[in-house]
């Protein structure tokens, strides 16, 4: 299974060392979740928490606690680190996790709202630039901004903090979350995007269920979700995206048979390296909760709980008829947002086919194929 674009894993290189690394299942990368606190509380969110739960705060790894994951990381072969949140910037240390992590030779990006850029992250982006620095843009009005942040004020905040990030020639992606409601406006976000931003715009349009299983938000988030017809529409109409899909055609859509032997986990969870929770937990995938693949670090070290959790991955296997004859059989499942993770967010377990990520992939499917025709054809 190809993993589907996920805008909470950093994009490693296309390099031969890379691929190397991965074919070995050496882990390569280390996402620090820095906090689950953030200033935005925006609607599609599977984990903010408001900025003053003093709760949360105090469960947070302390910088101690990160420099020796770190260097257990390190001394495993990782190369690259993501700093990430909720909105990691909140941290009052960030500026010292940063440098720590640089110091350990890690090539270190950041994922950001940008609202709380101020003029010493400027200071410190410009003189250790990061490897990549990726900030969400949820509306290219207040309007539409504000009603997905949730927070009045904030448009003006994310402006600002771009704005330093720009004109002090900082490198930034721009990116977003397709959503209900900014929709009417993607399109020109992208346009945004793509003149601010020297990268690929980037957007996502699935949204994780919350990690807490706080009910209310999951509705909030469910009624955000865009049906198969909008997917296929914002795909259609970005002018790269759809010609990335169409490249990529044979390879999201397998005409040879699959043989998946009833594994549970055929993406590429034990690919690419670790996920660590603002406290101090391992996942090998940023959503896999389950407890059979979450352990503590403040109780086991960080390979002793990666071995534990890869040997439960690797002799996990489904019992479940409905999901051995649709989903571990599927040869469009690259096409499909189900996952085991995701099954288990949506489900409370991990091998249950969910009927709207069928109908989008078969959606999106025949959209490819009528594209790829189109274009052969012209």
């Amino acid at each position: 299974m190809i993993e589907n674009e996920n805008i909470a894993s950093v994009n490693l290189p296309d390099s031969d060392l890379v691929k190397k690394l991965q074919r070995t299942k050496t882990p390569v990368s280390i996402n620090f979740e820095l906090t689950a606190r953030c200033n935005n509380n925006c609607r599609h969110c599977y984990i903010n928490l408001p900025e003053n739960n003093t709760d949360a705060e105090s469960l947070e790894l302390d910088i101690n606690e990160i420099e020796d994951l770190a260097d257990q990381a390190v001394n495993n072969g990782v190369l690259w680190c993501l700093l990430t949140g909720g909105e990691p910037l909140l941290r009052d240390d960030f500026s010292e996790i940063y440098l720590m992590l640089r110091r350990k030779g890690l090539l270190v990006s950041v994922f950001t709202n940008a609202c709380l850029i101020n003029e010493t992250h400027v200071k410190l982006f410009k003189k250790y630039k990061p490897r990549e620095l990726e900030v969400t843009v949820y509306g290219i009005t207040e309007k539409t901004y504000e009603k997905v942040s949730g927070i009045k004020g904030s448009y003006k905040l994310f402006k600002n903090g771009l704005d330093r990030l720009l004109t002090n020639d900082i490198p930034v992606s721009l990116k977003a979350m397709a959503i209900h409601s900014n929709i009417h406006e993607i399109e020109n976000i992208a346009d945004f995007c793509s003149k601010h931003s020297k990268k690929k715009f980037k957007f996502d349009p699935f949204l994780h269920k919350r990690y807490d299983g706080d009910e209310k938000r999951n509705k909030k988030i469910l009624s955000e979700r865009l049906n198969k017809d909008e997917i296929v529409k914002i795909e259609q109409n970005n002018f790269a995206r759809k010609n990335a899909l169409i490249k990529s055609c044979d390879q999201l859509i397998f005409y040879q048979d699959i043989d998946a032997s009833g594994r549970v986990f055929t993406c590429g969870v034990l690919k690419n390296g670790f996920e660590i929770s603002y406290d101090g937990k391992l996942r090998l995938c940023p959503a896999l909760l389950h407890p059979d693949y979450v352990y503590s670090l403040r109780i086991f070290s960080l390979m002793d709980a990666y071995r534990k959790i890869a040997e439960n991955i690797i002799k996990a296997r489904s019992y479940n008829e409905d999901f051995l004859n649709k989903c571990n059989k599927c040869k469009i499942i690259n096409l499909c947002y189900f996952c085991p993770a995701n099954s288990f967010l949506e489900t409370g377990k991990l091998d249950t086919p969910i009927d709207t990520f069928c109908k989008n992939a078969h959606a999106r499917q025949k959209a490819i194929l009528e594209w790829k025709k189109s274009s052969s054809l012209s």
